[in-house]
């Protein structure tokens, strides 16, 4: 069976295994009618539908009810070239078809807790994104006004009493300042409480002992370590090179014949643990210390021996292969990813460790 869902309504589309018979039908949202429907049937269904932005209710309603559901990945789904006419039903059927071909590449359910956790790491992640557009209002509005900060870096207390010093003028400039420096501080007072519930989850939770693991390396701090083990969740799906592939971290490839051409990375997969993977593996252009800083040093002081033996291993490599592409002249970008996909390897070896 395949279901077309969306927001207000589902279609269903049955093929019997046996005869080939089709039977459709079109509900509202409504998981219990969808059940009853299937129930109906009078034959065991195996049913499947499109991961997209109704989420896993729908299957974890099926899967209670006994019915076995499949959740596919949408990147995956193949559509013959000529097939021109996009319906709900014909959604639906293709679907159907797929599945009884074996055709469908599964996504794993997470748990409610898994979301629920990744979805305060998301609120955390577009709480960054709205802190540098109020930011970027702020400063342009001053600076159409002739004023121009030269005193360091921005965004620091000293920048902030600048800031404030710059308010005098008209009523309507007044407010529209009073509007953007507020902004402002919402988001950062937003962004503060959302840190101290990562801290705190990061601490006690059923993710802290990977969260533990990932942060003997370096660049990896709660945040990021707690995001990659909500993001990731079933580590024990891949391998070390695989993982890197999932993230969208492998080169493309345009290959044909006898010509070999390879192109940037894919960038499929979860585009947030990526993005946090790129940003951990600057940190390992540093030189290593012989005492490892004081952040690192508090990390690993609750993590067992095997795992920070494994992680001082990864950071040592990691700054190695920094090494080499400084001393090929490789540009640092690019260089930079490349420390990020074998960055992730070194996570899987510590995510999947049993303490």
């Amino acid at each position: 069976m395949g279901l077309d869902v969306h927001a207000r309504s589902i279609v269903a589309q049955a093929i019997h295994s046996d005869t080939g018979e089709v039977t459709w039908k079109k509900f509202p949202y409504d998981p219990a009618a969808v059940i009853d429907w299937v129930r109906g049937l009078a034959v065991p269904a195996l049913t499947t539908y499109e991961a997209g932005p109704t989420g896993y209710d729908l299957s974890r309603r099926l899967t209670g009810a006994g019915i076995a559901c499949v959740i596919a990945a949408p990147s995956k789904l193949q559509r013959p070239p000529g097939d021109r006419v996009k319906t709900d039903k014909n959604d639906a059927l293709h679907l159907a078809h797929l599945l009884q071909l074996g055709q469908i590449t599964p996504v794993r359910v997470p748990t409610i807790d898994e979301e629920t956790a990744r979805d305060l790491v998301r609120a955390r992640e577009d709480c960054r994104h709205d802190l540098m557009a109020s930011r970027h209002r702020l400063s342009k509005l001053l600076l159409r006004h002739g004023h121009v900060y030269d005193g360091g870096g921005t965004w620091t207390r000293k920048h902030d009493v600048w800031i404030r010093e710059h308010r005098a003028g008209t009523i309507a400039y007044q407010y529209a300042f009073d509007a953007s420096y507020e902004a402002v501080a919402q988001v950062l007072a937003r962004r503060d409480r959302l840190d101290a519930e990562i801290e705190r989850m990061a601490d006690a939770s059923e993710f802290a002992p990977v969260v533990t693991r990932l942060g003997c390396l370096r660049g990896m701090g709660a945040l990021t370590s707690l995001a990659l083990a909500v993001e990731i969740a079933d580590w024990d799906r891949f391998t070390g090179k695989t993982i890197g592939t999932y993230l969208g971290l492998t080169p493309s490839e345009y290959s044909s014949g006898t010509s070999r051409r390879l192109g940037g990375i894919t960038k499929t997969g979860n585009s947030h643990a990526r993005r946090l993977l790129v940003e951990a593996a600057w940190h390992h252009r540093k030189q290593l210390r012989q005492q490892p800083t004081s952040a690192l040093t508090l990390r690993q002081q609750n993590a067992s021996q095997e795992a920070r033996l494994r992680g001082q291993a990864g950071n040592e490599r990691l700054h190695k292969q920094w090494e080499k592409f400084v001393a090929r002249r490789k540009k640092a970008t690019i260089a930079n990813v490349a420390i990020a996909r074998e960055l992730s390897g070194w996570c899987w070896s510590l995510a999947i460790m049993t303490d």
